[in-house]
């Protein structure tokens, strides 16, 4: 009997970039594959796999109010390892940086079992930031057997780390989720008036907790004061670092719309109609490109260069000032603005996935 795949999400990102490998793996026909979710926030991600029509095939239910990383890796541990004694799969796979991620790639490499890594070769050089994204990814990449990489920079980090067997550069399937997702949008999920410009803003990271978040929200109501035609839509993450504080903030302020989390159709949909986007996500700064509109980097370094070196991203951090100077001129100098809404985007053609699976298929059959 074959054995099956396991494909791991955890978060939204993740399985908004899982869903085309696991797409292109059930329409390819040779794996049995299962959708195993952690459980996390889990009704944002039914919702979010439902989009692309996949069910997670078994939850791990780790998800416990704001738990430590500690416990949650613990938990992790607990409720994976015993899964995968019982699917005894051929190879699991998963996407990111996740804390969950680099449980799964623990869990594997005690099992020796092959991992396969979605999103390889990332890298800030800072272990503190992201937090503690940088340390998982570099976890997950000294134990993956495949790492199928985004961009060829991708390819180079995990080189200076002496990591050469398995790589493949593959583009990013978010691309792929991306244009299939476009296709489909529909109106913006905020209402707009006529000559009215919208300001799409998404802000959750751990770093980014206490003071750096205020002075983020800071900048923002800075903006709509200065900019009296723009509506910002602030889709709130539910951990309750970020979700009281925003509502603390910012609830109640004209053209500042504080909204629940936003399902991937009706993100891209915002995406599709905004002006700008301001962001500290890692997948939007590689999706909002590919629909023409600039992105200003709430992070203080970003793993993912490419774009802000091809000038669709620029990176404003957490200073107060800063994010709102570049926010306005983005705002206010047409030619600037011209020059960041190119369309041009280092991460991807759309055909990651199918990559992905091709090599998969010739691991497996050595």
């Amino acid at each position: 009997m074959t054995k099956p795949l396991i494909a791991l999400v955890g978060t939204r990102p993740e399985a908004i970039k899982m869903a085309p490998v696991i797409q292109a793996l059930r329409r390819d026909g040779t794996h049995d594959v299962r959708v195993v979710s952690t459980g996390q926030h889990r009704e944002m991600l039914r919702q979010t796999l439902g989009i692309f029509n996949i069910t997670p095939d078994a939850e791990l239910d780790v998800m416990q109010p704001n738990q430590s990383l500690a416990t949650l890796t613990a938990n992790l541990f607990r409720t994976l390892d015993p899964l995968i004694e019982q699917l005894n799969p051929a190879m699991m796979i998963a996407q990111g940086d996740t804390t969950s991620v680099m449980v799964a790639s623990i869990c594997s490499f005690y099992r020796r079992l092959p991992f396969a890594h979605v999103e390889a070769g990332l890298r800030t050089g800072d272990i503190d930031s992201p937090f503690p994204e940088e340390f998982n990814r570099i976890v997950a990449g000294r134990l993956a057997a495949l790492h199928f990489a985004p961009t060829q920079r991708a390819v180079d980090n995990l080189k200076r780390e002496h990591i050469t067997q398995g790589v493949h550069l593959t583009g990013n399937t978010v691309i792929d989720a991306l244009l299939w997702a476009a296709e489909r949008a529909g109106p913006p999920p905020l209402t707009l008036r006529e000559g009215q410009r919208l300001v799409l803003v998404t802000c959750h990271r751990r770093e980014n907790f206490g003071v750096p978040l205020g002075r983020i929200f800071g900048a923002l109501k800075r903006i709509v004061a200065a900019a009296p035609d723009c509506e910002i839509i602030y889709p709130v993450h539910p951990n309750p670092n970020v979700r009281d504080r925003a509502h603390a903030e910012l609830g109640g302020i004209s053209r500042i719309h504080l909204v629940e989390p936003l399902d991937y159709s009706d993100l891209v949909a915002a995406m599709k109609h905004a002006t700008l986007v301001l962001t500290d996500s890692g997948g939007i700064q590689e999706e909002a490109p590919s629909l023409k509109k600039p992105v200003l980097v709430l992070r203080e370094s970003t793993e993912r260069p490419e774009a802000v070196e091809s000038g669709v991203a620029a990176i404003a951090g957490t200073d107060e000032d800063l994010i709102f100077t570049k926010a306005m001129r983005l705002l206010t100098d047409k030619a600037h603005y011209a020059s960041m809404a190119t369309g041009a985007n280092p991460y991807g053609d759309g055909h990651a996935a199918l990559r992905i699976v091709k090599a998969i298929n010739a691991y497996l059959k050595r």
